[in-house]
């Protein structure tokens, strides 16, 4: 039970609470650029949702087996070389942006295979910014996020792959959210008298900030369900024992009181 309350509240903490565009500023670049048009701008969320999820799954992979201390795969070819004791502590973490990036590249790769291979006019409409995913540093961040969770000092608390997961997609549908709200404002933003001083990408830093105090809203809201979810502790009720010394007073006078009338009645 409390493992699905945590997966939910990572769920909602990723897509509304702490959005990744709106709350830790990430992925700015694709949704400047391709948030003129609905139907492009869900098109670049999907995408991003997806290749975010694959390199969570190879970034959790790679970081559990590979890179922290004591990873099994790491552990045994450094074993062939080194004591037992020195294979366990041997951290390849330093690695991690080199394998995150390397692992966002592929993601990506195959994502552009597909959508030009399936959707034509959808890979025209996106353009360079399709293969500008790769530098999406919002895949980065939650790599790294997850990697945050998994290289922990009590390996109980560790992240399973389960919890990368849902990270990873629903940080790829805060983003769609993100993104789709400012599409459609910028359409009606179209057909607006803008000044001059604020037409293109300034106005659209502007909007993008209003979103982000909107989305402020949200903020204790996770601790709120937790609090509501989480099952609350029975306290046990303390029962101090009576000592015999501490009965005394009573039962005596209770004795002085019930004998003489009990002797007034056998009279």
């Amino acid at each position: 039970m409390n493992y699905l309350i945590d997966i939910f509240l990572i769920a909602i903490s990723a897509a509304l609470i702490n959005n990744f565009v709106l709350h830790y500023f990430v992925g700015i670049c694709p949704f400047i650029g391709v948030s003129r048009n609905i139907d492009i701008a869900f098109g670049m969320g999907c995408a991003v949702t997806f290749v975010m999820a694959i390199a969570a799954f190879i970034s959790w992979v790679v970081t559990t087996f590979i890179l922290i201390p004591g990873a099994p795969v790491t552990t045994f070819i450094a074993g062939i070389f080194l004591p037992a004791e020195q294979a366990k502590a041997v951290d390849l973490t330093i690695l991690s942006y080199i394998v995150y990036i390397f692992a966002i590249a592929s993601s990506v790769q195959f994502v552009e295979m597909y959508v030009r291979k399936f959707f034509p006019p959808l890979y025209k409409s996106f353009g360079v910014f399709l293969p500008l995913i790769t530098t999406n540093c919002a895949i980065l961040f939650a790599c790294l996020m997850i990697m945050s969770k998994v290289v922990v000092d009590n390996p109980a608390e560790a992240w399973d792959i389960g919890r990368a997961l849902v990270l990873a997609i629903f940080g790829g549908v805060g983003f769609t959210i993100a993104i789709v709200i400012m599409a459609g404002i910028r359409e009606e933003l179209d057909m607006c008298d803008v000044p001059k001083p604020f037409q293109g990408a300034a106005i659209t830093l502007v909007t993008a900030g209003i979103l982000a105090m909107g989305f402020m809203g949200f903020t204790g809201v996770d601790s709120g369900l937790r609090k509501a979810l989480m099952p609350k502790p029975v306290q046990q009720a303390s029962i101090t024992p009576v000592k015999p010394d501490d009965a005394g007073p009573s039962l005596t006078l209770a004795h002085k009181l019930v004998i003489p009338q009990q002797e007034q009645n056998d009279k």
